[in-house]
């Protein structure tokens, strides 16, 4: 399986500090006690899993232990990588089937957002998809020459317009281009940086109202870029950025670079939202379709030893 062998090597980190600890940790209990769920409720708050999801994991492991008369600290291993699929698994897929569809990438600056959409268009266009760039990112210049290169990289047309234009006018071309040529999916990069809030709110507003107005029956995803290495203040952005769009998905980055991986499961339970892409490389082919199964078993692979 190819997504786990990239997130095994990608988890390497965060194997470490969550998998490394739990196993540590069921090796020095000879019995399941309070003492134990204790310490391993710590373990996980430390690992960036967030104080509210520690619990809730912990509360359900009791639960599970008790109910299936389980005696055996080790056994508990298996059960919370069991709870952790169980916790993760959503609807990961793009929901991209009409012709053409939209995805609008948003997030904060330095969050691999740009990169993002290149790896994402790469993805689409090896599956055989049509694809057209947006560089709605038009506040900051790089960001379109970084664009630019990714579509040339990724085989994906482009629709770009000079620094400080509108938009909400670069999607309307992206999208009429999109129209015109055939193609199966527009894919956006957007502002990660405005004055404040309300600035974004309007933002993504007035370019959700063109993709209204010129594709209304268009399948449309709105993925948040969020940077694991920033552990609970990922969680934090996420909940700004819910506040001022419909976000349908999760990409999380830079999982190979962090040991707080644990992050992926506060988001997915504490703010109820479907992780679709995790970033576990610098290839373009590092950007992998979110599995929670290959996850929860990447986690602890290894830690039996």
């Amino acid at each position: 399986m190819a997504f786990f062998t990239k997130i095994k090597a990608g988890l390497k980190k965060t194997r470490a500090k969550i998998g490394g600890s739990v196993s540590s940790l069921l090796k020095s209990f000879t019995k399941i006690d309070d003492s134990l769920f204790e310490e391993l409720e710590e373990i996980l708050v430390m690992s960036d899993v967030g104080v509210p999801t520690a619990e809730h994991i912990c509360t359900e492991l009791r639960k599970r232990v008790k109910e299936r008369g389980v005696k055996e600290p080790a056994q508990i291993s298996e059960m919370l990588k069991e709870l952790i699929a169980e916790m993760l698994r959503g609807d990961s897929s793009l929901n991209i089937k009409t012709k053409p569809s939209v995805i609008l990438v948003i997030g904060v600056n330095g969050v691999g957002k740009t990169t993002t959409v290149g790896k994402i268009a790469a993805m689409l266009v090896n599956q055989g998809k049509k694809v057209i760039l947006g560089a709605a990112d038009t506040f900051r210049a790089a960001a379109v020459e970084q664009l630019d290169i990714w579509a040339k990289r990724s085989g994906a047309d482009i629709v770009s317009q000079p620094q400080g234009s509108d938009p909400a006018s670069v999607v309307f071309d992206t999208v009429a281009a999109a129209k015109s040529r055939g193609d199966d999916v527009v894919l956006c990069d957007t502002a990660g940086r405005l004055n404040n809030k309300k600035d974004l709110m309007e933002e993504l507003a007035k370019i959700n109202r063109v993709i209204e107005r010129e594709a209304p029956e268009a399948d449309r995803e709105v993925l948040l870029v969020l940077d694991a290495t920033t552990g609970q203040n990922a969680v934090n952005q996420a909940r700004e950025f819910l506040s001022v769009a419909d976000v349908t998905g999760i990409v999380l980055t830079k999982l190979d670079g962090t040991s707080r991986g644990g992050i992926i499961l506060a988001i997915r339970e504490e703010l109820g939202i479907p992780v679709k892409f995790v970033g576990v490389g610098e290839q373009i082919d590092d950007l992998q379709p979110f599995d929670a199964d290959a996850f929860a078993e990447a986690l602890f692979s290894g830690q039996e030893q």
